[in-house]
């Protein structure tokens, strides 16, 4: 890529789309972009990754047209972004609707913005509501569709002009694990009429569903490959080892990470186990186990895996300098919570929340303990939000009684309140107000002492690395950053209950690891923790979860415990068409049994869909498999097959 690309050649190539040293500078002399490099192929499904402010948005408005580059080339269809701009589709991350019109309205008003004929309009609209699940929701509202419906909308309004390159901004922040696999269904769909699809996210299990994947970090593109050429280019194995945690482990966790050897390239503990990176698998499990022996800790047998996406990631940016932000302790502690670990922090006792005729939370249960971290995990419209709402005070139950911090009643008495902090789903902050003074307002609402709240400000801005934008508007913030300003908000008094409400929605993994291990500090320190996420591999770190579903608790346990009590098995078929085959096999199976990994599918199997009638069906199909073999269940695999148990059983 350093050859200049002109329009001749672009017309003459594969290439439906490319750039060449571009740059892009806002106010205040922000570089968004420097020497950016890409081509994008035709008819493929290419994964734009990066931390947040690598420059992913810029590049996406680029290609738009929406934005102008400041210098290099840039090429679509061999012509400028702004001469083609009818001829692409852009979902930005907010989708762009209009909330106070319809469905049908919203489709239409694009229609009308890109001069699509009527009688052609007639005709897609009945057939991508049809193919996206949204035809009888056609006079609904868009305000009052839920997060996948929005998304399948603003899909829907970016391919009414069948445009030939679709770029999509974090199109499944905020979608549960159903909702983002049937949107990347329909990503592959139309990667099989031919669409090419340019998707920026910030979930790397997301990232392996691509043909291809490139890694920006500081406005540059860095590396360019499929998935598993990049997995394998790693040149090493991960390990996860089941650890019987206790109080101590986060303490002698730092002393591990020191001790290790050169073969041990990353480590980093999870709710339930251990994760490792070596070069040789074998050595380091007797290595972290002699540790763990050593320090009286007991644990399983380990399991050896493919690097995931998420790791090649890390371990790239950090040869690339990125300097993660350290880990700071918390320079007070206002509440003596450590002598309470494993006693009750939370305590739900049947607990209901009807909201006229609809009920939101049926029958809840629930006992989480000081020092624990618990994750509640469910579809969008499951229960979760309500049921923490009503967990910290902020709802009145239906029914049922909740305890809190030993207190029963009235949940919102000043006692009670100084003792909580709480991270909403919709992001809190003020937009109009720089970083400082938004931490300087919720030091005042948590009561943090006088003398302690400049320390504690500080804390916060320096924890979150944001150290030099604490006089920036929080409006101009990318969402990541935003996140973790929220949650350095929510924790400056120390709480010893803590309520996180998907609070690393659009957060990049380096960051997301940042801001866990602020949250294994706190739970080490005695707090209690209860944090949603859509982010399944996110729930690793929870040291128990529940499912929710239909407004009730469907299943509990540790992350290990609910990936091996899952019915059925899963199985990987690896093929060289693996777009045919996934095709093919969603014509003859529940679309919810099938998931793209890349090359790879990954199919559920159970007492419905026996093994023999798997091999029945490829047989059938005349479909060349390279490999089926059996693989452990992930939680995002395990949430499905439970979720999809429940709604089967009614």
């Amino acid at each position: 890529m350093t050859a200049s690309i002109t329009e001749n050649k672009l017309k003459k190539s594969d290439n439906i789309a490319s750039f060449h040293a571009l740059a892009k500078k806002y106010k205040g002399d922000v570089i968004a972009l420097k020497n950016a490099s890409l081509e994008i192929k035709q008819g493929e499904l290419l994964g734009l990754i990066g931390p947040d402010g690598a420059g992913k948005t810029t590049t996406l408005k680029l290609l738009s047209g929406v934005l102008e580059a400041d210098g290099g080339e840039i090429r679509v269809f061999g012509r400028l972004p702004k001469d083609v701009r009818k001829q692409i589709g852009y979902v930005p991350q907010n989708c762009a609707l209009y909330p106070d019109l319809t469905v049908d309205e919203n489709l239409r008003y694009e229609a009308g913005l890109r001069s699509v004929p009527n009688v052609r309009f007639r005709q897609l609209r009945e057939s991508l509501l049809q193919n996206m699940g949204l035809l009888k929701f056609s006079d609904r509202l868009a305000g009052k569709l839920s997060g996948g419906m929005k998304q399948k909308l603003a899909l829907c309004c970016a391919l009414i002009s069948q445009p030939k390159l679709i770029l999509l901004d974090e199109p499944t922040t905020g979608l549960d694990p159903l909702a983002r696999r049937e949107l990347w269904q329909e990503l592959i769909m139309l990667r099989d009429q031919g669409v090419t699809t340019v998707v920026a996210t910030p979930f790397l299990d997301e990232a392996e569903r691509c043909d291809r994947i490139a890694l920006m970090y500081a406005g540059s593109i860095h590396d360019v490959g499929i998935p598993a050429d990049l997995q394998a280019a790693l040149g090493l194995k991960r390990l996860e080892i089941i650890v019987d945690y206790n109080d101590k482990f986060a303490d002698i966790f730092s002393e591990f990470k020191t001790e290790h050897t050169k073969n041990i390239a990353d480590a980093y503990p999870f709710g339930d186990h251990l994760q490792l990176l070596a070069e040789n698998a074998a050595s380091a499990e007797i290595e972290v186990k002699d540790f763990l022996s050593r320090h009286q800790i007991n644990c399983k047998p380990a399991h050896e895996m493919l690097p995931s996406m998420e790791n090649v990631f890390i371990m790239r940016l950090r040869e690339l300098g990125l300097q993660e932000v350290a880990h700071l302790p918390y320079p007070s502690k206002r509440n003596d919570t450590e002598n309470k670990h494993g006693e009750i922090a939370i305590s739900a006792k049947n607990l209901n929340k009807n909201f006229d005729n609809f009920q939101a939370v049926n029958q809840v249960n629930l006992d989480i303990h000081y020092g624990e971290i618990f994750g509640l995990l469910g579809a969008n419209g499951a229960g979760k939000t309500t049921t923490i709402k009503m967990l910290c005070g902020l709802l009145k139950p239906s029914a049922g009684s909740v305890t809190l911090s030993g207190i029963k009643g009235d949940l919102r008495q000043r006692s009670v309140r100084k003792k909580i902090g709480y991270m909403s789903q919709k992001f809190t902050l003020y937009d109009n107000l720089n970083v400082q003074e938004n931490l300087e307002f919720y030091a005042s609402v948590y009561e943090v002492p006088l003398n302690k709240r400049k320390e504690m400000i500080a804390w916060a801005l320096t924890s979150s690395g944001l150290q030099e934008q604490a006089k920036t508007l929080v409006g101009s913030l990318p969402l990541g950053w935003k996140q973790r300003i929220a949650f350095g908000a929510a924790t400056m008094h120390e709480p010893e209950i803590l309520f996180l409400d998907e609070p690393t929605a659009g957060v990049d993994p380096l960051a997301r690891r940042q801001l866990w291990s602020q949250i294994r500090s706190l739970a080490g320190k005695g707090t209690a923790v209860l944090v949603t996420t859509h982010y399944l591999d996110e729930a690793e770190y929870c040291n128990r979860m529940a499912f929710m579903s239909s407004s009730t608790i469907v299943a509990s346990g540790s992350p290990h415990e609910i990936k091996t009590s899952c019915e059925g098995n899963l199985y990987e078929l690896r093929s060289n068409n693996i777009q045919d085959l996934f095709l093919h096999l969603a014509s003859e199976i529940e679309s919810w049994r099938l998931s793209v990994f890349g090359s790879n599918l990954h199919i559920l199997v159970d007492d419905e869909l026996s093994i023999d009638k798997l091999k029945a069906i490829l047989e059938q199909k005349n479909i060349p498999v390279a490999s089926l073999r059996s693989i452990p269940f992930s939680l995002e695999d395990a949430f499905i097959a439970v979720i999809e148990k429940t709604r089967r059983q009614g």
